[in-house]
């Protein structure tokens, strides 16, 4: 198994050390190098780079000292560097949070947290790799399945580690998952809010939440009177 190789980029010198020790104790991560600030993360990247040993994860702080970590993220892909990024970080405010997905944040892990839980992170990044990647024999013969692509991106997505929007709660939230993943069929929000007894705009929200979280995919249905509305099935994995 080659090994996916990480770069810490972390201005607190303490932090940094607790992240690439963790990241040595998960199989299949090395620490190819640490970094204190957004400058010294693209000159480190783009070095690995032009030496052929690419970063391939860079767990990334958002409040660095010189660059605000989303524009550490903008700034590799316009240099076209392409190393996936996990977020580490105490922000937690929903814009921040939107715009580092929008940008190619796969991960968003909220300071405090254990290490139980930064290596079921690592653990879910190194599944959703696994299930695109391409054989040693070569490509797919006919690429990547609609449910490849669901599957590896699902295991990516935990809503529950992501804050909710205003209005929404935990508990709540576990019941609209709850019954999605024993209906085993799709439903729409309607029909939701039969079973679940909230209100349909509340009901909505929740469904939306999971599908913008990729634990459900969410699908237009037709051929009923008024307006079309969306459907909402629970991905399995």
């Amino acid at each position: 198994m080659t090994e996916i190789r990480v770069l810490v980029v972390e201005d607190e010198p303490i932090a940094a050390d607790a992240h690439g020790v963790y990241v040595g104790r998960i199989d299949g991560f090395t620490v190819a190098g640490t970094a204190p600030d957004g400058q010294s993360a693209l000159r480190l990247l783009n070095e690995f780079a032009v030496a052929g040993q690419p970063v391939d994860l860079v767990l990334l702080d958002m409040n660095l000292p010189d660059l605000h970590g989303l524009d550490v993220a903008r700034r590799m892909r316009a240099s076209g560097l392409l190393a996936d990024i996990i977020a580490i970080t105490a922000v937690r405010e929903v814009n921040i949070v939107r715009s580092a997905v929008s940008i190619g944040v796969v991960q968003y892990l909220i300071k405090p947290f254990t290490f139980a839980t930064f290596a079921d992170k690592l653990a879910s990044y190194r599944t959703f790799r696994e299930q695109l990647a391409v054989p040693a024999s070569g490509a797919r013969a006919s690429g990547a399945s609609q449910s490849d692509v669901d599957q590896a991106f699902a295991s990516l997505r935990a809503p529950t580690e992501v804050p909710l929007p205003k209005g929404l709660s935990a508990h709540s939230l576990e019941s609209v998952k709850d019954l999605l993943a024993g209906l085993g069929r799709a439903v729409s929000a309607s029909e939701a809010t039969v079973s679940l007894g909230m209100s349909r705009v509340t009901v909505r929200r929740y469904l939306e939440y999971l599908a913008d979280a990729g634990m459900v995919t969410r699908n237009a249905r037709y051929g009923t009177p008024g307006r079309p509305e969306n459907e909402y099935r629970w991905n399995r994995t």
